[in-house]
């Protein structure tokens, strides 16, 4: 089971004031890089959300937002009385004008309008807290979905893969017949009498220095568990990479030793695949 880094999660919270939406992006990166978007009244609580967010979503480029909607009327500001007297009161030694002209001008003065801080509700941050976690369920649900399609694709191209080097095998013995005839063919066009005894300790050394038993052997070992590594219970993209490039190393010995023209089109045939296992694993969790 794999879950894909692409997903999406909302959630929204209807309060008897206003209505708060939570929403949830995640992209493809190899850490955890979290952009975190709120009002001002709810910076207190970053910390704490960064903190929910990190336990459950572990890896990828994270944009979460939290939205404000007002749905009621209220209000965060008002009149500073005595501050907009005192002002209408200088104003009128200065100018002249009604009272309504006067009170335009002293509103625009600092200190006319006094703020009030909000501070959050402990039954509301633990409903905000509710969604948060609704909307990462809805994330996490998706990232699943995504990831099997990904587990689909590995296993058609491990497959794939798997299938190329059994013709890989079947091919090896034609392989080593070829070398070892090419080899007869350039001493007789020596014209020259050689030790055939000699002869047959240089192609015995030949040959198994261009032996690939062993890479056969760790090939097929890597593909059975890049499987076992999908089929875990648990997502692993980092692991699954690792693997790749063991699967990658060996695909590459096999191609320098093979020193045959058709197994290396094979060998050719493997390369693209892994490397379109490469390109989707970076989207793995």
């Amino acid at each position: 089971m794999i879950y894909s880094m692409t997903g999406y999660g909302k959630s929204v919270l209807q309060l008897p004031t206003k209505k708060i939406t939570i929403e949830l992006k995640s992209l493809n990166s190899k850490n955890l890089d979290l952009n975190a978007r709120m009002p001002s009244i709810y910076r207190e609580k970053e910390l704490a959300i960064r903190k929910i967010l990190a336990d459950k979503l572990v890896r990828g480029k994270i944009d979460f937002s939290i939205y404000v909607e007002a749905t009621a009327e209220d209000t965060s500001s008002q009149i500073n009385t005595p501050a907009v007297k005192q002002y209408i009161e200088q104003l009128r030694q200065v100018v002249d004008g009604d009272d309504m002209d006067l009170l335009k001008m002293a509103v625009r003065f600092p200190d006319a309008l006094n703020t009030v801080r909000e501070e959050i509700d402990e039954t509301e941050w633990k409903a905000i807290q509710s969604e948060i976690n609704n909307a990462i369920d809805e994330l996490n649900s998706y990232r699943l979905n995504e990831g099997k399609v990904l587990e689909q694709d590995f296993n058609n191209r491990i497959v794939a893969i798997d299938e190329i080097l059994e013709k890989v095998i079947a091919m090896d013995p034609e392989r080593v017949e070829g070398v070892r005839e090419r080899l007869l063919k350039g001493v007789d066009e020596l014209r020259e009498k050689y030790d055939e005894n000699r002869f047959e300790q240089e192609l015995v050394y030949y040959i198994e220095k261009f032996d690939i038993t062993e890479e056969k052997v760790r090939l097929k070992n890597h593909l059975n568990y890049f499987t076992e590594s999908i089929n875990s219970e648990d997502s692993n993209g980092k692991k699954l990479g690792f693997i790749s490039q063991e699967i990658g190393r060996e695909i590459n010995t096999i191609g320098s030793k093979s020193n045959y023209a058709p197994m290396q089109q094979l060998v050719v045939q493997m390369k693209d695949e892994l490397e379109k296992i490469k390109e989707q694993l970076l989207n793995v969790l």
